[in-house]
């Protein structure tokens, strides 16, 4: 049987509150109840919870993001802490030796990040994706994780973003060029 591990990207106040400062707003803030069973299935299971997030330093040349987006997921600030329930669970949990947040800096969470080490010294070969957006930093997940052998499993009642028909576009893409399960 492989191991398994879920991953919840970026579901922080700057990409989910209506107050975020690069807000998907409604289509993520739908995801909440379900992020948060997932998160306590795993938990419940054994299995690894990881929380790839943005990490950004205010105008950084160095990131292409920053010419792209206004500035979120700023370090200590509001913005980057977890959105509504998945905060409290993260606050009780954080200390299980199942979770563990990664900070990135590009929209993959491969991408300059100790993510493939982690997974690997754990012998997990099957990523469960959620979060935001899907079809800008869970798409970016997807094809890297695709590219190194990974089992994809989407959760598409756990995924969103700011276009409809982008979000369609990217799950189409999971299932025919990535042979993701979508669930």
């Amino acid at each position: 049987m492989s191991k398994q591990a879920l991953l919840i990207i970026d579901y922080t106040n700057d990409f989910i509150d209506d107050h975020g400062a690069l807000s998907c707003k409604q289509p993520g803030q739908i995801l909440e109840n379900e992020i948060v069973s997932l998160a306590n299935q795993f938990l419940q299971q054994g299995d690894f919870i990881i929380l790839p997030t943005d990490l950004h330093i205010k105008n950084d040349p160095y990131t292409v993001e920053s010419k792209l987006f206004p500035p979120h997921n700023l370090a200590n600030t509001w913005g980057r802490q977890f959105y509504g329930k998945l905060e409290n669970w993260y606050q009780t949990n954080k200390d299980s030796n199942s979770v563990e947040v990664i900070d990135k800096s590009h929209y993959s969470s491969f991408c300059g990040t100790s993510l493939d080490l982690f997974l690997r010294e754990r012998n997990i070969t099957t990523l469960h994706l959620t979060g935001v957006c899907t079809d800008i930093c869970v798409l970016h997940t997807a094809v890297d994780a695709y590219n190194l052998n990974y089992n994809l499993v989407i959760h598409k009642n756990a995924v969103g973003s700011f276009s409809p028909e982008g979000h369609l576009w990217a799950l189409n893409h999971f299932k025919t060029c990535l042979g993701a399960q979508i669930i």
